[in-house]
């Protein structure tokens, strides 16, 4: 499957999330504290790059950056909108379609491993010997 996507239009697509996600009223807040702005879309092209083209660039850990933020189910849907909205203005359908396939899966991943890491949502362990 042709998605069109490579490292150029990854980038375009962080730069225009960011630039409406900064000035979000009900996200913008979250980002605050960034203070090199072109290190942090660096590393986040970096973690798209890994996600969508299996570059392997990214060497971070997502849920320990997201862990200490003040995130709630809302946020995690303003954030999948906001990402929807730039992929589908850069991208082909194609494209857009599979990033925002791994950006459902991440979102969901985060969200419950914020929500376990802070005791609100309990782990359990499976195994067929139960």
């Amino acid at each position: 499957m042709a998605t069109g996507l490579d490292e150029v239009v990854l980038e375009r697509v962080v730069r225009s999330f960011y630039a409406t996600a900064r000035r979000d009223e009900v996200i913008g807040h979250l980002f605050e504290g960034i203070q090199d702005w072109d290190e942090h879309i660096a590393r986040i092209t970096s973690f798209w790059s890994s996600v969508a083209l299996l570059s392997g660039r990214y060497h971070g850990q997502p849920l320990a950056a997201h862990s200490p933020l003040p995130l709630a189910p809302p946020h995690f849907a303003r954030w999948l909108a906001l990402f929807e909205q730039a992929a589908r203005e850069i991208c082909t359908q194609k494209g857009a379609d599979y990033l925002m396939e791994r950006a459902q899966r991440i979102a969901r991943s985060l969200e419950m491993g914020v929500a376990v890491s802070r005791g609100e949502l309990p782990l359990r362990k499976v195994s067929g010997h139960e």
